[in-house]
């Protein structure tokens, strides 16, 4: 029961919520960005190329051909294509996570510059005024 508790402690952290509910949210927001990327950015940017579809480009290595047996032997093409997409993802992804983490930081900057609430007057400034507004009446 000991490494049955200890897990349990283990799992219940902070932390490690936070980063299952961190890892669920990536994955939800990476086919947003795979989305927004295959059917938003790149079509109009190969339309604006010549018309070329990002997906479907490759490097043909060796056309595809009937083996002597019949068996047909596929073409092997360097998709590089795909690879673009994927670099476009990639940065996409980056510059999101870069301006969630400077909003973040901006925030704990905010928190350390505001000021220290003032300290309680001394005993000594207390009596001093009460002295003072007793002298006003």
């Amino acid at each position: 029961m000991g490494v049955l508790t200890e897990f349990k402690e283990f799992a219940m952290r902070g932390n490690v919520i936070d980063l299952a509910v961190g890892v669920v949210i990536g994955a939800a927001f990476g086919k947003i960005v795979t989305a927004l990327v295959d059917k938003i950015i790149m079509p109009p940017l190969g339309w604006m190329i010549g018309r070329v579809d990002f997906s479907e480009l490759a490097w043909t290595l060796a056309p595809a051909r009937i083996a002597a047996d019949g068996k047909e032997i596929p073409a092997v093409v360097i998709g590089y294509g795909d690879f673009l997409n994927t670099v476009v993802q990639f940065v996409i992804v980056a510059f999101a996570i870069f301006m969630v983490v400077k909003f973040i930081n901006r925030l704990a900057r905010k928190k350390e510059a505001e000021p220290a609430a003032p300290a309680a007057p001394s005993e000594e400034v207390l009596l001093l005024r009460e002295i003072r507004d007793n002298l006003k009446h």
